[in-house]
């Protein structure tokens, strides 16, 4: 199955979030609407297992080690704390802020996933081993909320390309 309809709607819908925020609050430009969309992508930095398995790294290390605890809020907590750390001191608390809420969707969107057992993820692990009911409204191969988020997207490109040429120009 692919995964691709799945990635892509979690860099749409943060695209929009982050859009949508743009709206709100006048101080934040497309480099923050990225940050956005770059912290949605947090939670499948697991994916890099692919290309380093557990394994390898584990007997590199010496140590027991595994990628996919990436994949639960604490987790992406500390890659968003990490990634903040490529942004200015004074950024910082606004960087977190904007990863965050691209991370904190992609894990909204992975709980609504249909799921065999009729549970989700293990989210809130390690400080809980609770896994939340799932949503069963789509699986990470449906095309649909790709589609759906994709028009969300060129709705919110288009109301931010008319606001840019309705503002005037400093003189």
């Amino acid at each position: 199955m692919s995964r691709v309809p799945d990635v892509l709607t979690h860099v749409l819908v943060g695209y929009v979030l982050g859009t949508l925020l743009s709206f709100r609050y006048a101080r934040l430009r497309p480099a923050h609407v990225t940050l956005v969309t770059a912290g949605a992508l947090v939670p499948d930095l697991m994916k890099i297992q692919l290309l380093v398995p557990d394994g390898l790294v584990a007997h590199v290390l010496g140590v027991p080690f595994a990628w996919s605890p990436i994949h639960t809020l604490v987790g992406s907590a500390l890659v968003v704390g990490l990634g903040s750390l490529f942004v200015t001191p004074a950024q910082r608390p606004l960087a977190v802020a904007l990863l965050a809420v691209g991370a904190g969707s992609h894990h909204a969107l992975d709980l609504l996933l249909v799921t065999v057992s009729g549970e989700a993820y293990a989210v809130f692990w390690p400080l809980l081993e609770y896994r939340p009911p799932a949503g069963d409204l789509y699986l990470s191969s449906d095309r649909w909320p790709a589609v759906v988020a994709g028009a969300g997207a060129l709705c919110v490109w288009l109301v931010d390309r008319r606001r840019d040429t309705d503002r005037t120009p400093l003189e």
